[in-house]
Order: C-alpha cells, then structure tokens, then sequence
C-alpha cells in the first residue's frame, strides 16, 4: 500500500466509525477481494466463501467502533476473516460420498421387484452372520444396532465399563465383518 492509499483508507475508517455508510461501503469495495482470498484459501468452497466474506463484513460494520486505531484497520479486519473461516471450517458438517441406493428411500418409489428379493437375502445373510459370532459379541451387537440400547444401558446389563462395551462392539463388528465376507461368494 502507498502512502496516498493508507491515508485514503485511514480517512475511510474514519468517516465510517462516524456512521458514513458509503465510506464503509467504500472500504467493502476496496478490500472484498483481499477477504475474499483470505476465507477461499482456509474453506476450499467458493460460494461458502462468499457467504463468510459477507459475514465477516456484517461483523466489521458492527464492531468497526471498537476498533481504537483506525491505521490498524487492514490487519484487524484479516484478523478477523482468518477467525471466522477457521470457525466455519471446524463447524460445518463433514461432507461424505453416499451411494445412491441410500436415497431412494427418500422417494418413496421402489426401483424394481428385484430389491425386495435382494433385501431379503442381504437380511439371511446378516442373520447367518450373526450366528456365527461368539454369544458375547452377537448379544451385544443386537442391544446396540437392534435393540437400540446406549452405551449406559449396555455397561449396566452386561455388567462391565463403557469402555469395554466400545471394545466389543469395536471387536464384534470387526468380526461379523469377517463372517460376512466369508458368506460372499467368491
């Protein structure tokens, strides 16, 4: 930055702490590509990107009073772009890669007659996979996934601490898992 175009920055603050709305908006102008570029590099997602940028420029016209010395407007103004990406970055949802198949319930319209048959068959061979587990790891398999227990409810009925109900699960998934590809035809 020059020092003709720190001055006309500085003035812009300024005017704007006063309650200049076009010298805010004048500062958007000047430095929306600068946030913009700061939030884009942490989010990976352009129109998520816009969003926070608007965001991060709603919370500078809010705060822009507390701000004690306006020479230090750019920086803080970074500052704050940095925070809020990094916020919305550790809070938005993990995105995953699903099959299609798991949406078709959404619609409500069965594809073809084959899928009941094939449902069904996927169901035996769960079951015999199941049968196969020792009695520890299939029971607990069942209060979990179909009986719909917690991980409280399991460590009182089995008697043993949450921490070795999450090892068997672990284990007696790992295992059905097992028994299940030994099912698959080769």
């Amino acid at each position: 930055m020059t020092i003709e175009t720190e001055n006309q920055t500085l003035d812009l603050v300024i005017r704007a702490q006063a309650g200049d709305r076009d010298a805010f908006g004048c500062l958007v102008t000047e430095f929306e590509n600068v946030v913009f570029a700061i939030v884009f590099r942490r989010l990976r997602n352009r129109s998520e990107a816009l969003e926070v940028t608007q965001e991060i420029f709603m919370r500078a016209m809010r705060k822009l009073d507390q701000l004690r010395e306006p020479e230090r407007f750019v920086g803080w103004l970074k500052r704050i772009a940095v925070r809020m990406s990094i916020n919305r970055a550790v809070r938005r949802p993990k995105e995953c890669m699903q099959d299609p198949e798991i949406f078709s319930g959404v619609t409500g319209v069965s594809n073809a007659p084959l899928d009941g048959v094939l449902e069904s068959e996927r169901a035996d061979q769960l079951r015999d996979g199941l049968q196969q587990l020792r009695p520890l790891d299939r029971d607990t398999l069942l209060a979990f996934y179909f009986e719909g227990q917690s991980l409280k409810q399991m460590s009182d009925r089995f008697s043993s601490p949450v921490g070795t109900i999450k090892r068997r699960l672990h284990t007696a998934r790992n295992r059905l898992r097992d028994a299940l590809c030994d099912l698959q035809p080769a």
